[in-house]
C-alpha cells in the first residue's frame, strides 16, 4: 500500500484540537495537532476533520485519505464453452482498491496436478479491461476447476472462488507407453511389457492398448488387444517359438474415439529354454585338506538356448543323493569353482551343469577328487635363533607327520617388525633360515610346516629385540624372563626369551 499522504494544513498548533475520523480510525488525545496512523489498511480510507477550539471561536480543516491496495478477487468465474483442449471464460471485475487492474492471470487445477497452476491463454496477457479470455493446452477427458486472479501496480490480489468443475472433452490418444521391452517368462513364450499410459494423458474412455509383434525379418504383423488401462504386460504363448529368438515389438493407444500413435519398434527376445547340453571336459583335483577345485568347458552361445547365467556345481560324498548334495554357483562364463569347507582325506563326487533365466540344464559325467590329509598338529620345536645387527640365523627342529597327516614338504618363516601388521614370508625345504633384517626395532617370528594338506601349526613366537653393535641369541625353550650377562664377558648378550606372541 502507499504511503499516507502529508497535509500541511491538518497541522493544528491551537491550545485544544480534536479530530474527526472514520469509524475504522481511533481519535487519540488532542496533546497535538498531529494524527499518526500505523499499519495502515484499506478501510482507513475516508474524510479527516481537524477541529480548533477556543473560548471565542472554533475552526475546522477537512481531508480526504485515499489508501490503494492490491485488487479484491474477481467474481462469477464462469466456464462457457468447452472443448476437449480449450475453455472459454468470464468472470467480473472485483474491488480495484483505489489502483486500476492492470491484468489477470488464469489457474487451473486437476486432481492429478499439485495445487494451482497457471495456463496458458488467449490473449496470452490479458488487460485490466477484459473479462474473458480462452485457456488452451487443456488435457482432454480431465475434470478440471478454474480461478482468476487480478493485479494493479501494487501487487497482485487476492483469487478468486474456483468456477464449477468441468470435463474437457474425448479425443483420440495422442502419448503411447513408454519403456516397451520384455523378454524372459517360459518356454514358448514371447513377453512384452511397458509403462502404462497415465489417466490424464488417455484422453477418453476405453482406453486400451494394442500389441504388435512380429518375427525379426518377417513382413506381417501380428496384433492383440489389451483392454486393461493399467495392464503393463502381453504374453504371447504358442509351441512354435523357438528359444531365445528375437521379436520386433510395438504398442499402440485407443479409446473410445478411435486410434493413436504406436511407439517405436524395439527388439524383445522370446523366453529361454533350459540349457540342453552338458560342460564339457570336467575335472577335479585336491588343492588341500580342505577345498577342492573342479574346472570345465563352456558351453558354446549357439548351443545355449539362451543367456547363460552362470554354471551350478553339485558335490558330494559316498552314500549321497546327488540332488540333495550341496552346490556352488559361479556367474558368467567361468569355468572353474572352488569347493571349500571339506572333510579331509576324503573322496568328493562332482557334477557341473549350466543355468539360464529358464532353469537348469543337464549334469556332466561325475568327476571325483580326494581331499588331502589334514596338516601335522606338531608345530616346530625348540626354534634357535641368533642375531647380529644385521641378520637373524634360525634353526629348529624337523617336524614329522602322523600316518594320518600330510607329510612336510618345506617350512615357512613369517616375520614382522613389532609395530606393524603386515607379515612377510620366507619359504624353505630346510630346517634352518637367514633372515637379512635391518634391526631398527624388535622382530616377532613363528615357523609352519608346510605340506600338500596347507600349513601346519605355529610355533611359538618370539621376539627378537632391537640389536645395537653386537651379537645376540635365543630359543623358543628358555623361560619368559630376560636374563643379562656379567659385564665382564664382553660383547655378548644371551636373551632368554619366552614367547610373546
Amino acid at each position: 500500500m502507499e504511503d499516507v499522504p502529508r497535509f500541511r494544513s491538518l497541522h493544528c498548533t491551537s491550545v485544544l484540537s480534536t479530530w474527526q475520523t472514520p469509524q475504522c480510525a481511533s481519535s487519540p488525545p488532542s496533546s497535538s495537532g498531529d494524527l499518526m496512523i500505523r499499519n495502515i489498511q484499506l478501510t482507513h480510507s475516508g474524510k479527516y476533520v481537524c477541529m480548533v477550539h477556543t473560548g471565542v471561536d472554533s475552526v475546522s480543516s477537512a481531508a480526504e485519505l485515499i489508501v490503494r491496495g492490491s485488487p479484491g478477487p474477481p467474481g462469477n468465474v464462469k466456464v462457457e464453452e468447452i472443448t476437449d483442449t480449450t475453455a472459454q471464460l468470464s468472470w467480473k471485475e472485483g474491488t480495484d482498491n483505489h489502483s486500476p487492474v492492470t491484468s489477470y492471470a488464469i489457474q487451473a487445477r486437476t486432481p492429478f496436478s499439485v495445487g494451482w497452476q497457471t495456463v496458458t491463454t488467449v490473449p496470452e496477457v490479458i488487460d485490466g479491461k477484459t473479462h474473458t479470455a480462452t485457456v488452451v493446452e487443456l488435457n482432454p477427458w480431465v475434470e478440471y476447476e478454474f480461478r482468476v486472479v487480478a493485479s494493479n501496480k501494487i501487487g497482485g490480489g487476492e483469487p478468486s472462488l474456483p468456477s464449477e468443475k468441468v470435463r474437457t472433452e474425448e479425443a483420440v490418444p495422442e502419448v503411447p507407453p513408454s519403456e516397451v521391452s520384455g523378454g524372459g517368462g517360459s518356454r514358448s513364450e514371447l513377453v512384452i511389457t511397458w509403462d502404462p499410459v497415465p489417466e490424464e494423458l488417455q484422453n477418453g474412455e476405453g482406453f486400451g492398448y494394442v500389441v504388435a509383434f512380429r518375427p525379426l525379418g518377417v513382413t506381417n504383423w501380428i496384433q492383440t488387444v489389451v483392454t486393461s488401462p493399467d495392464t503393463p504386460r502381453y504374453v504371447f504363448r504358442n509351441e512354435s517359438i523357438m528359444p531365445f529368438s528375437p521379436y520386433e515389438v510395438k504398442v499402440g493407444v485407443y479409446n473410445n474415439r478411435g486410434e493413436g500413435p504406436f511407439s517405436p519398434v524395439t527388439t524383445v527376445f522370446s523366453a529361454e529354454e533350459e540349457p540342453t547340453m552338458a560342460p564339457s571336459e570336467v575335472f577335479a583335483h585336491s588343492l588341500s585338506s580342505s577345498e577342492i577345485e573342479v574346472l570345465w568347458n563352456t558351453i558354446p552361445w549357439k548351443l545355449s538356448n539362451g543367456h547363460l547365467l552362470g554354471y551350478e556345481v553339485r558335490y558330494w560324498v559316498s552314500g549321497e543323493e546327488q540332488e540333495s548334495s550341496s552346490k556352488v554357483r559361479v556367474a558368467g562364463n567361468e569355468t572353474s569353482a572352488r569347493l571349500r569347507g571339506l572333510k579331509s582325506n576324503l573322496a568328493y563326487y562332482a557334477a557341473v551343469r549350466a543355468y539360464n533365466s529358464a532353469g537348469t540344464g543337464p549334469f556332466s559325467a561325475t568327476v571325483n577328487a580326494t581331499t588331502k590329509k589334514t596338516p601335522p598338529s606338531q608345530p616346530p620345536g625348540n626354534v634357535v635363533w641368533n642375531a647380529t645387527d644385521t641378520k637373524v640365523l634360525l634353526n629348529w627342529e624337523q617336524v614329522k607327520a602322523m600316518e594320518n597327516e600330510s607329510e612336510v614338504t618345506g617350512y615357512k618363516v613369517f616375520y614382522r617388525t613389532s609395530s606393524q601388521n603386515s607379515v612377510q614370508v620366507l619359504n624353505t625345504n630346510k630346517t634352518s633360515a637367514e633372515l637379512v633384517l635391518p634391526f631398527q626395532e624388535d622382530y616377532i617370528i613363528e615357523v609352519k610346516a608346510t605340506t600338500d594338506g596347507g600349513d601346519g601349526t605355529s610355533s611359538e613366537q618370539i621376539r627378537i629385540p632391537r640389536i645395537t653393535n653386537m651379537d645376540a641369541r635365543g630359543s623358543t625353550s628358555a623361560i619368559s624372563n630376560v636374563h643379562p650377562v656379567s659385564s665382564y664377558i664382553p660383547m655378548v648378550l644371551f636373551f632368554l626369551v619366552n614367547a610373546l606372541w
